[in-house]
């Protein structure tokens, strides 16, 4: 079964909360008014990742959809091939 990549640019995240009303499983709005992957450590520059699996994708790419701003992303974690 194939993994996917969720990232979140969090840095350029402007908190219009369009991936929290699509995908409130992944998606949750934090007290600085920035949206946070739901689990998601953060990296030092600032950006988020998660694993997720097949069952989580079309989900999580209607939330990358959403976005007005293009700051979430998903990528094939096995290939590195991105994806959206």
């Amino acid at each position: 079964m194939t993994k996917y990549l969720l990232e979140h640019d969090r840095p350029n995240c402007i908190g219009c909360a369009a991936c929290v009303a699509v995908n409130p499983k992944h998606w949750v709005m934090n007290d600085d008014n920035k949206a946070d992957i739901i689990g998601a450590p953060r990296r030092p520059d600032g950006w988020e990742e998660l694993e997720i699996e097949q069952g989580d994708f079309e989900d999580d790419k209607a939330a990358a959809e959403s976005c007005p701003v293009n700051v979430i992303h998903l990528k094939n974690k096995d290939n590195g091939e991105k994806i959206l």
